[in-house]
């Protein structure tokens, strides 16, 4: 993952609503992680963009009235690699299961 940013000018909105920015990331991180905190009960908003194709840039903004946007991005984040974990090992047993079918039939 590349590096992460806090864009200016979000101070008087308070802790709740912030804009990330993902350098050397672009709509694969951004959709995944948007689809996941879109759906936590104390985001009121969450959504992302890319500025330009050009840039390697991932604008990704967090609204709550109730929560840390840190704190919201953090947990999405780890709810993605928790499923990113369980999509490789369940790929790996059902690979490895299709494998031994496969060997036994020949």
């Amino acid at each position: 993952m590349g590096a992460l940013a806090e864009l200016a000018g979000d101070e008087k909105n308070g802790e709740g609503s912030r804009t990330f920015v993902f350098t050397n990331e672009g709509h694969t991180l951004g959709n995944a992680l948007k689809t996941i905190i879109a759906r936590y009960p104390e985001v009121d908003f969450c959504g992302y963009t890319i500025p330009h194709p050009t840039e390697q840039k991932l604008h990704f903004r967090i609204q709550s009235r109730r929560d840390r946007a840190i704190d919201i991005l953090k947990r999405g984040l780890e709810d993605l690699e928790g499923l990113c974990d369980h999509t490789i090992v369940t790929f790996e047993k059902e690979m490895a299961e299709f494998n031994a079918m496969k060997v036994e039939n020949t």
